[in-house]
């Protein structure tokens, strides 16, 4: 069974470390408790939406950009060989042959 909470916490971890951040520098910058960040990195507790937006603003990333890695790797968990948000390429296809008639 996934755990978005689990997949929330991960990402959010990384990009702390991808930043050279530290826990309690996120924690300060976001106004949030230290123990409840951790908890929440460690997949323990479910931040708030307002929660997650202060942690993407702490550590410098949209929020989008956070949510678009959860869900590519949710993506990866369930084996799915295509990520939502590719094109397929009939698809693709089409529009071109459309395009090119205008």
């Amino acid at each position: 069974m996934i755990l978005v909470r689990q997949e929330i916490g991960d990402v959010l971890r990384d990009f702390r470390l991808q930043k050279g951040r530290t826990l309690r520098q996120v924690a300060s910058k976001a106004s949030v408790a230290l123990g409840y960040l951790s908890e929440v990195e460690r997949g323990q507790k479910e931040a708030s939406s307002e929660i997650l937006a202060s942690v993407a603003e702490a550590l410098d990333v949209p929020i989008s950009t956070i949510m678009r890695e959860v869900g590519d790797r949710i993506s990866v968990i369930e084996g799915l060989q295509v990520f939502p948000d590719v094109v397929p390429d009939d698809l693709v296809a089409s529009m071109e042959t459309q395009l090119s008639l205008h």
